[in-house]
């Protein structure tokens, strides 16, 4: 299943990761999973929420610039090697991942982690016929 996450673009400089959370916060919304990347100039704000739509409206009112795209939770097993057996199935099969991170669950001795693919219904396509299970937006929130 396809998750959307929220990428805001950010100034680098010192406070600016607040100003968009802090509009979070003041809306009640909650965060289930965030990242933040950097370049010379920006930082990309990557973030999944549970009511995502209701998030994006209040950062753009504010003026943010917001984008929307799918990323996936895959199941790993959460050992030594784990996700390497699981990277090395998707290298097999040509799938190809643009960034990933972690998410702070874990479930019965396995880890969840949140991946961008290149081509998110292949790449789900691919997770079940390796029999790599793909956690649902329920299962998360």
């Amino acid at each position: 299943m396809k998750l959307p996450q929220l990428s805001v673009f950010l100034e680098n400089r010192p406070g600016s990761l607040a100003e968009p959370l802090r509009l979070l916060a003041d809306a009640r919304i909650n965060l289930v999973s965030i990242s933040l990347a950097d370049t010379e100039q920006f930082g990309i704000l990557r973030l999944v929420l549970k009511d995502w739509q209701a998030a994006k409206n209040v950062l753009e009112r504010d003026g943010w610039v917001v984008n929307v795209s799918d990323v996936v939770a895959v199941d790993v097993p959460d050992e030594p090697g784990g996700l390497v057996g699981m990277l090395d199935l998707l290298a097999a099969e040509g799938v190809n991942i643009e960034y990933m991170y972690a998410f702070c669950l874990r479930r019965n001795g396995r880890a969840v982690l949140i991946f961008r693919f290149e081509d998110p219904d292949a790449a789900i396509a691919t997770l079940a016929r390796v029999k790599l299970a793909v956690v649902a937006d329920n299962e998360l929130f």
